[in-house]
């Protein structure tokens, strides 16, 4: 307890660094989001009127501290385009972005976790190779070429699935591949590496010349052990996903954060960006958190 105490404290500094330097970004790029949003024939006391209901006018500093004030009290703001509260608009669209990466990884996990074993116990031979190559594969392909590739042929050739938006099944299956295909190839590497060397390890050949079937041999002490690394690297890539969702939720018209934070940069609204920026930031922290307390159920020797 006193372990994940001591975890959640290192939370607070990093959410403040994060928000901090996006802060400090957004408002140091040249450019008026007043203006913009008003146009070149607004006149000054239009300007100066919007800017102040909207606290641009105070000092850099100042903002900075109202900004903060806001969040601790679950106000982040409204948004200049938008004309709405930026915690309605990130609550609206956030769980769109998290189940585009839930399940992209959920694919992932299931494709690499069988390829990887299947290639390190049949390492050497015609399905290591073929594990290989697939994954080298998957590798090579960005999701800003995979996703119109899948377009083109599931989507316009074949009709089998919708081009764009969400809603249902059938409009997760292709942001899903494109997102979770990269990942896939990652992991399968990975959990061949890590079953490799467990494969070779003294509690293995033990466990075989007690008599255990290979099927226990290999997913019950094998893979129980390699999984931890894998979880790691899970954790790791958890947030590449979100990163991703931006470049996915744009090709496939997926309503999610990514496109909302876009949208947000270009329009320089600052407190959406703001907003946006702290999901996302929130949910990478804390998944890693949930990485290491899932540590101790993958190998109960971390828990001392």
């Amino acid at each position: 307890m006193g372990a994940l105490l001591k975890r959640l404290l290192y939370i607070l500094p990093v959410i403040w660094l994060v928000v901090s330097m996006v802060f400090l970004l957004i408002h140091l790029v040249p450019g008026d989001p007043v203006q913009q949003m008003l146009g070149e024939g607004a006149t000054a006391s239009d300007l100066s009127a919007l800017r102040h209901q909207y606290g641009l006018d105070a000092p850099l500093g100042l903002q900075y501290v109202h900004y903060w004030r806001g969040v601790l009290h679950g106000d982040l703001g409204r948004s200049l385009r938008l004309n709405d509260s930026v915690t309605h608009l990130v609550l609206t669209r956030y769980p769109y972005t998290l189940e585009l990466t839930v399940a992209a990884l959920v694919l992932a996990l299931v494709l690499a976790i069988p390829a990887g074993v299947l290639a390190a116990v049949r390492r050497a031979r015609w399905q290591d190779s073929a594990v290989g190559v697939v994954s080298l594969l998957g590798l090579s392909f960005p999701s800003f070429a995979l996703g119109p590739i899948l377009i083109l042929l599931f989507s316009i050739k074949l009709g089998w699935l919708p081009v764009s938006g969400a809603g249902s099944l059938a409009h997760l299956v292709l942001p899903a591949i494109t997102m979770g295909g990269s990942l896939a190839a990652i992991l399968t590497r990975m959990v061949r590496t890590a079953m490799l060397e467990e494969l070779s390890q003294d509690y293995i050949r033990t466990a075989r010349a007690k008599g255990l079937p290979e099927h226990v041999v290999i997913y019950r002490h094998a893979l129980r052990n390699a999984i931890i690394p894998v979880m790691t690297l899970v954790g790791l890539q958890f947030g590449a996903l979100l990163a991703g969702a931006i470049v996915t939720e744009t090709i496939f018209s997926w309503p999610g954060i990514g496109r909302l934070t876009v949208s947000a940069i270009s329009n320089r609204d600052y407190a959406l960006v703001q907003g946006c920026i702290l999901a996302v930031g929130l949910t990478y922290v804390l998944v890693n958190l949930l990485t290491d307390v899932l540590y101790t159920v993958a190998n109960p020797r971390i828990r001392s």
